[in-house]
């Protein structure tokens, strides 16, 4: 207790000599200058306290500046403990990017308990190739410190890396300057954001819901999620010194990434259309092939091909100019034939089987020359003869008539709501009934319109309901009727009471190689009918997939289903994240072979309980998509043959992806994992499915999650007339 109540007294006594000092040292004055003018002994009440106090004072004065000078120490070790983090993390991502990334501790999977969120971008508006060249953006003067530091952030950063040098020095030279006071907001988690940034001079300090994560050095790219699409952002950014940083907006960056990936599509598919055994295959097989051609430099005097060889690759110049010469017989002379330019081409007989090189091709330019390359393996898998080319399905025209004219009678208010199915992002879908028929059900889907022009959907929504509205195939909910009001739009749709394969995912965990196989099977169907009519679907999930009655698989929720131009791409990003492929996040363009991606996840998630590309956050599950299918370990429960078709499907080339060569669809069905299928059964649905669900009547819900009502509240009124054709 004695020790106890001694430790506030000391305390208070130091406080009182921190804060007195000036006083004790004039005390002290005084008291020497008396005991001078007495020539004795200082006064015994005023000398002996002061001699005390003031020799404690000292030694207190000395501990406070040892420990100031530890602080600062310590301060300092900090300070290089951060650069040294920063420096382990640059290596640690440079070695992820060799090094396979490996999922989960190899095979110990954990099938997701979340539904995924699909996300999109606003529709980019189909600009022409002359439109977007005229399109400019300002340029901001930098000195070549800068360029340098900006180039080499995008180059260290995992999906910026990816970009073509092009694009590099065009996002470069658009890039503007901004700066922030130390203590400044550059990013606040939660809030919406389109810019992406390159940090020149500063620190800045990351966190997330109110806990520190990391200190960015310059030459760091951040924000970079926002360039892809309109999102919230997932973490805070505070300048922790004043900051110089560069910025670019997602309008600029996305309209130089779709502008060079239109350019060059044109002057190959230009090329192209100047070779006698191009020049009268179809636009689409031109734009198939001008894709898979490779980029390849020479240096001057480099042979490109030489007489004698044999090869089975086909050039055509795309910058510089190269030598033609013969060799002469009995002689190391070379004969020179003539000279080539940008746009000429060579070795087009190794395409049609004749592999024996007839000349020398020497690169003849002081700048190198570049060529477009195609080898004849590839070029085989594209060209496809038009008897190939079929459609198996028949003209729904008649089908759609008699479901027309059946449903032309009902009104929203004959509807009677029974319960909910789901909830999406734009409302929920309601199993009603139609007053007066107890014997059938259906599926309302009731989207809020405030919401999708908020989100600017409008394009999508209007695009689900004449695709959904037109489409006519065992695979597809069938939409029946549509509504609006003056707050929602309504599809009255098919339902399907077996409910969404993702919950019998979720509960079984994973399924068996049959199982897969005969879903996979189902969305192959419905993928060949909308292929076939030019149609990409874009976002396959099993949470869009619902079970009929009887077991079978139909795709569900075509809001980000697009109808394409015969050859042509579609730029705006959307899907799932862990299911959209490369070339969508990398803004290249995407057509139906962005689906055949997707259908190779959706085979290792259903066999798994997990897809193969999953991080912590979208933009880490982007960079981990970019690493590509072979930097995955697949579990020892997915058999070879499955893997190889997974392999096939997820191609980063999109035109090396099977279903999408030669042969199209049919090459899948082909393929050995499936040998032994009853396609014809499944088609004719006799097939017995692996899991017959339990549905005991017409208004049964027992396969669906229970939701709890919507406690929003009814939205504002929209009568804008943007869905007068809804």
């Amino acid at each position: 207790m004695k020790h106890c109540c001694q430790q506030p007294s000391m305390r208070v006594c130091f406080e009182t000599l921190c804060f007195s000092s000036q006083r004790l040292a004039e005390d002290e004055e005084v008291t020497t200058t008396t005991a001078a003018s007495s020539n004795g002994a200082p006064p015994r009440l005023s000398g002996e306290p002061v001699v005390v106090m003031a020799g404690s004072l000292t030694e207190l004065q000395a501990l406070l500046q040892s420990k100031e000078s530890r602080i600062r120490d310590l301060e300092a070790q900090l300070r290089q403990r951060d650069n040294e983090i920063l420096e382990l993390r640059s290596h640690l991502d440079k070695f992820q990017s060799v090094f396979p990334y490996h999922i989960k501790n190899n095979t110990q999977l954990r099938p997701r308990k979340k539904r995924a969120q699909g996300i999109s971008a606003e529709p980019q508006s189909h600009s022409t190739i002359q439109e977007l060249s005229e399109q400019s953006f300002p340029t901001f003067d930098k000195n070549d410190r800068s360029r340098e530091l900006i180039k080499g952030a995008i180059l260290d950063n995992d999906f910026m890396k990816n970009l073509e040098m092009t694009q590099i020095r065009e996002i470069v030279d658009c890039m503007y300057p901004v700066e922030y006071a130390a203590g400044s907001l550059i990013i606040k988690e939660g809030d919406v954001g389109s810019i992406v940034y390159v940090m020149e001079e500063g620190r800045v300090e990351v966190s997330r819901e109110n806990k520190y994560l990391s200190t960015l050095a310059p030459g760091k790219v951040f924000g970079e999620l926002a360039i892809l699409y309109n999102c919230k952002r997932t973490a805070t950014i505070k300048a922790a010194t004043h900051c110089k940083l560069w910025a670019i907006e997602r309008q600029c960056f996305q309209t130089i990434m779709m502008r060079t990936g239109l350019i060059r599509q044109a002057e190959y598919t230009d090329f192209l259309k100047s070779v006698p055994i191009f020049k009268n295959l179809p636009e689409e097989t031109l734009t198939k092939i001008s894709d898979v051609l490779e980029e390849t430099f020479y240096n001057e005097g480099d042979y490109i091909i030489r007489q004698g060889a044999r090869g089975d690759t086909f050039f055509i110049i795309s910058k510089g100019q190269v030598r033609v010469t013969i060799k002469q017989p009995n002689t190391l002379e070379e004969k020179y034939i003539r000279t080539l330019h940008k746009g000429d081409f060579f070795g087009e007989k190794a395409l049609q089987g004749d592999d024996l090189r007839t000349a020398n091709i020497v690169a003849d330019d002081r700048e190198g020359v570049t060529c477009l390359v195609i080898d004849r393996e590839t070029f085989n898998q594209l060209i496809s003869s038009l008897d190939e080319i079929r459609t198996r399905y028949k003209d729904e025209g008649v089908e759609r008539r008699r479901i027309n004219e059946e449903f032309r009678e009902v009104k929203l208010s004959d509807l009677r709501i029974l319960a909910t199915l789901g909830v999406g992002g734009f409302g929920r879908v309601e199993l009603v009934q139609i007053a007066g028929d107890p014997t059938r059900s259906f599926a309302l889907k009731q989207m809020k319109k405030n919401q999708i022009v908020e989100t600017r959907q409008q394009q999508h929504i209007m695009s689900e309901k004449e695709i959904m509205g037109e489409a006519n195939c065992e695979f597809i909910v069938k939409l029946f009727k549509t509504f609006k009001d003056r707050k929602y739009l309504y599809m009255l749709m098919e339902s399907c009471l077996g409910g969404e394969l993702w919950t019998i995912l979720r509960d079984k965990g994973h399924f068996d190689d049959s199982t897969t196989r005969f879903y996979t099977a189902c969305v192959v169907e419905a993928f060949d009918y909308l292929h076939s009519r030019n149609i990409i679907y874009r976002d396959l999930k099993p949470e869009n997939l619902l079970l009929d009655v009887n077991g079978y698989v139909k795709l569900v929720d075509f809001g980000f289903a697009k109808k394409l131009q015969h050859g042509r791409k579609t730029w705006t990003f959307c899907g799932t994240p862990e299911y959209v492929a490369p070339e969508v996040i990398l803004n290249r363009g995407h057509d139906i072979s962005a689906d055949y991606w997707s259908l190779g996840v959706l085979m290792f998630e259903l066999l798994t309980g997990t897809p193969p590309f999953t991080g912590s956050d979208p933009m880490k599950t982007y960079n981990i998509i970019l690493k590509g299918i072979d930097a995955i370990e697949f579990p020892r429960n997915i058999t070879r043959n499955a893997t190889a078709l997974i392999k096939k499907l997820c191609r980063d080339n999109p035109a090396e992806r099977l279903g999408y060569q030669k042969g199209g669809i049919s090459e899948i069905q082909k393929h050995k994992w499936f040998d032994g299928f009853n396609w014809e059964g499944l088609l004719n649905h006799t097939l017995i499915p692996p899991i017959t669900p339990k549905v005991r009547n017409v208004t049964d819900t027992s396969n669906f999650d229970e939701y709890p009502p919507d406690s929003d509240g009814p939205p504002p009124d929209d009568l804008t007339g943007w869905d007068a054709d809804f």
